[in-house]
């Protein structure tokens, strides 16, 4: 496993992330959630083939991703050996406060997550998405407060517009206040959006990339069409139209897997890897075949006649910088 540094910070990470949304406690809106006991040896596996870095959030199976990842980290090394990250800004509860980047919702969120997880501080903690509500002044202030006290080392950002999060890192900078060291914005085949703008923008800033949705909610993992427990019992579908001619794109993902004698999902993960920036792609995994993909890719070298090809069908598609719309914060419920 190589162990690359998130930007120009000095925080040093393995290639691939591995992303918690699909661990905590299953439910009726998402059955697939993996449980503890199969958690389990997906964190092993992925332990023992290097990743040290977790990343999660306070939304992510109302709150359980926290408190089943933190008690497992706890069986794989000391806390000073892995990268814990987790995420804020969806709603959490009803109400006031319940949502969003406000000073009160950042401080109690905080508290509540490293509650969940068990641990005394977080190695990035990273707004999950913009607030229109709250002045990114008031947001960026409360996160150098948090560092100040010692339960933050880093903080980083996720999908948002490229003007916005040149404003956060330009607001930073003018208040002498930390910046953000990290962008996790959606990347992969069907989804390149992000190269227009906010991609060149961070390697002009030094701003580390981690990429969610590599294999496009696992789209990119099979023949068109073919459908698993989690792609058909997902409420967030956001992947399966053509839009952006995505059906020729998985085609060709096919076509050169088929050539190398790998899978789908390792074409695909090799692709991100490659792309312009990109520092850890985040790793969703429900079986241990998904984790043992995500690590192979990491051994392809894709020729540049092969990205070519994997690019060629691209269709430009409409921006978005909030993916699935349960991750939304609804920052208007609660508000006068």
């Amino acid at each position: 496993m190589d162990y690359v540094r998130v930007g120009k910070s000095g925080l040093e990470v393995s290639r691939l992330a591995f992303g918690c949304l699909s661990i905590g406690v299953p439910s009726e809106r998402r059955p697939w959630i993996v449980p503890e006991d199969r958690a389990r040896e997906l964190l092993r596996r992925a332990w023992d083939a290097g990743i040290n870095f977790f990343d999660t959030s306070n939304s992510y199976s109302e709150g359980t991703s926290e408190i089943v990842t933190g008690k497992l980290l706890k069986e794989l090394g000391p806390r000073d050996e892995y990268v814990l990250a987790s995420k804020l800004f969806s709603r959490v509860r009803p109400g006031p406060n319940g949502a969003g980047l406000g000073r009160k919702a950042i401080f109690e969120q905080l508290d509540a997550t490293l509650k969940r997880l068990d641990v005394d501080y977080l190695d990035l903690y990273q707004i999950h998405r913009w607030d229109d509500f709250t002045p990114i002044e008031e947001t960026l202030e409360a996160l150098n407060d948090v560092i100040r006290a010692g339960k933050v080392r880093y903080i980083g950002a996720s999908s948002m517009a490229a003007w916005q999060f040149a404003k956060a890192l330009y607001t930073a900078d003018l208040h002498g206040w930390p910046r953000f060291i990290s962008m996790q914005n959606q990347l992969s085949l069907v989804y390149r959006e992000e190269e227009r703008e906010m991609l060149p923008l961070c390697e002009a800033e030094g701003v580390g990339v981690l990429p969610w949705s590599a294999l496009a909610g696992g789209k990119l993992a099979r023949p068109w069409g073919e459908e698993t427990f989690r792609s058909s019992t997902d409420v967030h579908r956001i992947y399966d139209s053509d839009i952006g001619n995505q059906r020729a794109i998985v085609a060709e993902v096919g076509r050169i897997a088929a050539a190398r004698g790998c899978s789908y999902s390792q074409v695909a993960m090799a692709w991100v890897l490659q792309s312009r920036g990109v520092t850890a792609p985040i790793m969703g995994a429900t079986k241990l075949s998904h984790v043992e993909d995500a690590v192979a890719a990491l051994e392809i070298r894709l020729e540049p006649e092969e990205i070519a090809a994997l690019e060629a069908p691209y269709q430009t598609r409409p921006v978005d910088t909030v993916g699935p719309s349960a991750e939304r914060a609804d920052l208007g419920s609660g508000r006068g």
